[in-house]
């Protein structure tokens, strides 16, 4: 049996609160009529510490009134098969000798008694990021869309995963950012310090966006989770004052410029030409961009090139240098926007959480129970509730600093010459390429 979670129970008491209907609740949530109905009276006679009551048997257990060898056996077989749900479990109490001449339970008393005894996963809230929603850009600079293309093996280069920039109003092409991923096969994926070092590279040349949009990939949202934190390369998005946007899931036509420009770029300076090495190709990307921006004409804009069509695009209204970024940076934005969410975990059975990358012991007394999560502006510390709304405990929020989430830029902000080692490493040439920019 598949019960109502925490998130779930709040959201209906919080909507009867508004007044929203059953009929629209049971719209959007996957329960019937009655179940909210039956969670809005206790909200209503109970309040908050009404929630925490769950549907089913007492606290005897779901198959005490079964001979305690069949719990015995599904807890033995589950943990040997951790594969085998409550299906595969009955069908094997049925073909064992031993119980041939005893009641089997049903799937759904099977079920009830695996997640009881912490040997099934909890359904877990889902809950969205606050101030998610898509942003349409109405002026130059107001949004940038941002995607990287699927890595592709460049003779004498490496592979390499090229990172575009768009900005939506204008369709100016801002920067095609080779990221390497490897010499001789693919070492890694593209990483936070890759997007912040392509965006600031694009910041040095034509200042700073209001929104980015991107998609789902787990560098820029939790996709892990149904109750996702903010990842650190969107807290330092925030710390920058720059909103972050999400495309709808499974709809990248939201990103169609910038998935047409993977084609655009792909032909425009990879296909039939031959670089001889990482530097070689970051120039022929950067050259490019000028046909592209100043000589090529767009479709969408009558048959203009972008910057032709919106020469106000050739800079926005926010300066950037990256000898400053630490003075712009400012964490009271993030706490201002932490302020806004709510998360929901399931506490583990030594007693522990994860959020934002982080582990929080708050005690085996909570061992898999729901946990909500909130965030108090005022002393900077994660508020942990019960069902009840009771607060559990209280602790300093991890991984929140400026070094952490702006990450080592010191090479960068030096404006005298400085020289690195030779060979280049990948994390040097992102350095040489901004520090060129600053130049």
């Amino acid at each position: 049996m598949i019960q109502t979670t925490l998130a779930e129970r709040i959201e209906i008491v919080e909507s009867s609160e508004k007044g929203e209907p059953t009929w629209r609740l049971a719209r959007r949530l996957p329960w019937r009529p009655r179940t909210i109905q039956k969670w809005r009276r206790k909200g209503e006679q109970e309040g908050r510490s009404g929630l925490q009551s769950q549907m089913g048997r007492p606290a005897k257990g779901s198959l005490s009134s079964y001979p305690p060898e069949i719990a015995e056996a599904i807890r033995r077989w589950r943990q040997e098969h951790p594969g085998w749900g409550a299906k595969t479990l009955r069908a094997e109490l049925e073909r064992h000798s031993a119980f041939k001449d005893v009641k089997i339970p049903s799937r759904a008393s099977i079920g009830r008694f695996l997640s009881e005894e912490g040997l099934i996963a909890s359904k877990l809230p889902s809950v969205t990021l606050p101030e998610s929603e898509r942003i349409r850009g109405g002026y130059a600079h107001q949004v940038w869309e941002m995607d990287a293309q699927g890595y592709e093996n460049i003779p004498d280069v490496g592979f390499v995963s090229l990172i575009n920039l768009n900005d939506r109003y204008s369709h100016a092409r801002l920067l095609s950012y080779p990221c390497h991923l490897g010499q001789e096969r693919v070492e890694r994926h593209v990483k936070t310090v890759d997007y912040q070092a392509a965006l600031r590279t694009a910041f040095m040349e034509w200042g700073m966006p209001d929104a980015l949009q991107v998609d789902h990939e787990g560098v820029f949202y939790n996709n892990k989770s149904n109750s996702p934190f903010p990842t650190r390369f969107h807290l330092w998005l925030i710390g920058l004052d720059i909103s972050l946007s999400f495309i709808r899931h499974n709809q990248p036509q939201d990103q169609g410029m910038t998935e047409r420009s993977h084609q655009l770029w792909q032909k425009q300076v990879i296909q039939g030409q031959s670089f001889s090495d990482w530097l070689s190709l970051f120039d022929a990307l950067q050259k490019r961009r000028e046909f592209l921006n100043y000589e090529l004409p767009c479709r969408s804009l009558d048959d203009q090139p972008p910057l032709i069509a919106y020469p106000e695009a050739k800079g926005s209204h926010r300066p950037y240098h990256v000898a400053f970024e630490e003075e712009m940076f400012d964490l009271q934005r993030i706490y201002l926007y932490l302020a806004q969410g709510r998360w929901f975990r399931l506490v583990s059975k030594s007693g522990t959480l994860s959020l934002g990358g982080q582990v929080y012991s708050i005690g085996s007394k909570w061992q898999q129970q729901q946990i909500e999560i909130s965030f108090c502006i005022d002393s900077l510390c994660l508020r942990f509730s019960n069902g009840a709304g009771d607060t559990i405990c209280t602790k300093p929020i991890k991984g929140l600093s400026e070094d952490i989430l702006i990450g080592d830029i010191s090479d960068y902000s030096r404006l005298a010459p400085f020289q690195l080692a030779l060979p280049f490493s990948w994390e040097h040439q992102m350095c040489a390429r901004l520090y060129e920019s600053i130049s």
